[in-house]
Parts: C-alpha cells; structure tokens; sequence
C-alpha cells in the first residue's frame, strides 16, 4: 500500500493513463473513495503526488490482492485499460481474488463481441461484467462523460448512482447515463457513436477543403464562418473545436493546421461500424466513406506523385460567395442527419439481431452531452423518438423531413460544384446518394437480380406476385429448370 486511508474504498480503477486519472479525479469529487492501481507503481506514486495529491480519499497499491482487499463489497473494479487482450489479461488475475457477485467494469474501446463473451464467461464464475463506452475525451472524463453501460443487468442497481453521478448532464438536469442493454450493447452503441463521430469529422474537413480550396478563404475567415454555425442548428463540440482550431497560429504567422500532415489515423471503431453495417446489411455508407477518406490520406507518398501526373479542373466556386456559404451549411447539416440516420439504422437492425431493447430517444441524450458528438442536433433525434420510438428512420420524422426537403437541394448544390471543381467529397456525395436512392421507389436491383438469375440462377421476385414467391428464368434455353438454393454471389 503506497498510502494508508481508513477504511474501505467505494470503487477501484486500474489504468491510470490520462482517461483514467480524470476519471479517478471525477468519481472524488462526486465524493466517492477510490483505490487506484497501474501495471507501473511509478506511474501509481506519480499520480498519488501530482494531480490525486490532497485527495485524502484516494488510495494507491502496488500489488492487486492489496487493491481488490481495500474495496467494499460487491467490489466494484474498473479497467481502463488497452482494449484487446490486455482486458483479458487482467480479468484472468482477478477472478481468483474476486467473490461471488463482484463487478468488473470495461470502460475501453472494446470490441462488443468481446464484451459480450466475457458477460458471458464471468456469470458462470458468478463475476458480474459490464461494458461500459466512455466518450468525452480528457475534459469529459474529468467534467462528466457520455456513459454507454451494458453487460450483465444484475450489476446495473449497484453501478447506476455511481456512474450517473460521475456522468455529464444536460441542461435540464438529465444524466447523459442509461442502460443500452445486455452482453456487448453498450460497446456497441459506443462503436456506433465512433462510426458516426468519424461521418461528422469527415463533412466537416470536406466542407473546409470547399470553403479554403473553392471559395480561398483565409483561416481568419474559416473561424468566422465556423463560430457563425455554432450559433445554428449547427451548434456542436466539433463545429465550436474547428471554429478555434484556425486561431492558433505559428511565429510566422501562419495557421497551425497548414502545418499539420494531411495523415489521418483511426483507432479501428469506424472500421467495426463498417464490418457490422455490412454483416447486418444495413447501407451506413456515409460512415463507411469516412473511413476510407482516412485511408486514402495514408498514402500520402502516392498522392505526391498522383498530383504530378494526373489531371483535373481547377479547384474554385465561381458565384457569390455569401450565397455559396449558405449553401455550404445546409450541405453540412442535410448529410449530418442523413449520417445519423444511417447509424441509428444500424443500432435498431442490431437490436433484433442480438435481442436488445435500445431506447433510441435514450441513446440520443446520453449523447446530447460529454460526448465528442454532443450537439444540439441531438435533441431533435430525441424528440424524434420520444414521439415515436418505432420509427423506422430518422428522415421520415417531421422536423427532419423539412430540413431536408430544403437542405437536398444545397446538397446538390454543393456537391456538384465539388465535383466541377475537382474537390473530393466522398461522405457529401454518399449522403445525397443514400438520400436519393432511400426516396426512390424503384432501384435498377431489378437488373441485377436478371444478372444473377442469369449467371447463377438465383432466382427473383415478380412485381405481378406476392412477396416471398420466388421464380427462375432459363435464359439461355440450357439451363433447364435447375436453380440456386444457397450459393449467392
């Protein structure tokens, strides 16, 4: 023990990286008592001396049977850990020092499928375990972060004050915590709020490199026009960071951003959305495109060279810039809701899929604060919800459908301009796709299925028959009445 507090500690956390210590620094000041522990004790006696020093309710040990022996009953264990097999690692070294009933937190980025096995793992140990998202940040963590549990339910009565309280809140006093569900459904609301934090970072470089490339604006006036919608519908963590990004400047007076390298990395919860969306077949496409819109920037070497070879239009916006701008904005905002809508596509296919009860308009407020896509925006989703929790999707509610039977035509505005200009605007031009193709009525799906039938025999449906009828076309006066059963290409 590196210090010796009385008595027993009413939660205890393992990771003391910078998420970790500010959520540490959070739960004592919520008045709770904290036992820390870290692989390192250096980093442990660190902490204890910096920033958890005069914090008489935090307790750091070197040893885990020393850690787990200071926390009351059920004990209540969060890891903060790197997601993968570190959190396996030390599920293993703890189970033998755990009771019956005890609680193991995740509040990494795990994989759901992971948390789910070990939901189920650890009740046959009679461990509980939650999945918990955290979303916020550094500044969330320590001020109150978005909190996704779920897991096994009979933990949720001895975490709930807890994790409320160290939650971040709206306005009107809601807590940004609830329940998702069981096994991997709070992971897995998480990695969806991931794949939709990647769609909206995405349309806003894009509507940048527009607004820098398009329409020359300086970076003076890049802050002017990005603090102008944060005073929209537009208002929003990442509208407000973007506004003050271009008011740093280096000694020569040059924006900081300029000398950023055009290299973006991921951490893999965009690239889980899109595995998912494709293993349930839903079109997150928006998403999707902002994950490779990250690749492509990786190879930065390739597009050297492409530049020097390869041709194109000159990258400007002939008209009136004022007018453009407008148009830029209800660009940005009709493709933000259209990339919402496609995420909460994905959570309600995912709830029939693994028999979890999302509450969507609950989703969207856990949301509406401490999370990096908090945004006034958000309120609207829920209100969507609340008025209609079987909603099959987000654009056929009221307010949506008006914002949108406006804001497409920006879109196209925007989009074709982009295109005319040689600017790429992969997740603006996938979301009027996705909008175009979600009204239309009739796909040309019903070529491809002739192709398929054709090459493969894997029958089609006939708009003259009932749904679920299935018929087959002998093409080629060969085939013989022979056809697919199970093979699909």
């Amino acid at each position: 023990m590196m210090n010796d507090k009385n008595g027993t500690s009413a939660v205890g956390l393992i990771g003391l990286a910078v998420m970790g210590q500010n959520l540490v620094l959070n739960m004592h000041d919520k008045g709770y008592s904290v036992s820390v522990y870290n692989r390192t004790a250096e980093t442990t006696r660190a902490f204890l001396t910096g920033p958890a020093r005069n914090r008489t309710t935090v307790s750091g040990y070197e040893t885990l049977e020393d850690f787990v022996s200071s926390l009351e009953h059920p004990r209540k264990i969060m890891l903060m850990v790197k997601a993968g097999p570190v959190v396996d690692i030390y599920i293993e070294k703890l189970v033998p020092l755990l009771s019956p009933g005890d609680i193991i937190i995740d509040g990494g980025n795990s994989r759901y499928s992971d948390t789910g096995r070990r939901v189920q793992e650890l009740e046959k140990k009679q461990i509980l375990f939650i999945g918990c998202g955290v979303s916020g940040g550094e500044e969330g963590a320590r001020n109150g972060p978005s909190l996704m549990p779920g897991g096994n339910r009979k933990a949720w009565p001895f975490i709930k004050e807890i994790l409320n309280n160290i939650a971040a809140e709206t306005e009107s006093g809601e807590k940004c915590c609830d329940w998702m569900g069981e096994g991997g459904a709070g992971h897995y609301v998480k990695m969806v709020h991931n794949g939709i934090e990647y769609g909206d970072m995405q349309l806003i470089c894009e509507v940048y490199h527009v607004m820098k490339s398009g329409l020359q604006l300086s970076a003076d006036e890049l802050h002017r026009v990005f603090s102008s919608w944060n005073q929209t519908e537009l208002k929003s963590y990442l509208i407000e960071i973007t506004s003050r990004i271009f008011t740093l400047k280096e000694d020569d007076d040059t924006p900081l951003v300029e000398y950023i390298l055009d290299t973006a990395g991921q951490k893999g919860t965009g690239t889980w959305t899109g595995i998912s969306a494709l293993e349930q077949g839903i079109p997150v496409s928006l998403i999707v495109e902002a994950v490779f819109a990250r690749a492509l920037s990786a190879l930065k070497e390739e597009r050297m060279e492409a530049s020097k070879v390869l041709s194109g239009p000159k990258e400007s916006f002939p008209g009136d810039k004022k007018e453009i701008l407008e148009h830029v904005r209800k660009a940005l905002l009709s493709a933000k809701i259209i990339s919402y809508a496609q995420g909460f596509m994905l959570l309600r296919a995912a709830a029939a899929e693994y028999g979890w009860s999302l509450d969507f308009g609950s989703i969207a407020l856990v949301w509406r604060e401490g999370c990096i896509i908090r945004s006034v925006f958000l309120e609207k989703i829920k209100e969507a919800f609340t008025n209609n929790q079987d909603l099959p999707n987000l654009l056929l509610d009221g307010y949506f459908k008006k914002v949108l039977d406006e804001g497409n035509r920006s879109l196209r505005f925007v989009v074709a301009a982009a295109v005319q200009s040689g600017i790429p605007v992969p997740a603006l031009s996938s979301a009027l796709s996705f909008y175009d193709g979600y009204r239309c009525n009739r796909l040309p799906a019903n070529l491809l299925q002739a192709q398929r039938d054709y090459f493969g025999a894997h029958t089609y449906e006939r708009t003259d028959a009932p749904r679920g009828k299935f018929f087959h076309t002998d093409w080629t006066g060969e085939g013989g009445k022979t056809f697919s059963g199970t093979y699909n290409a």
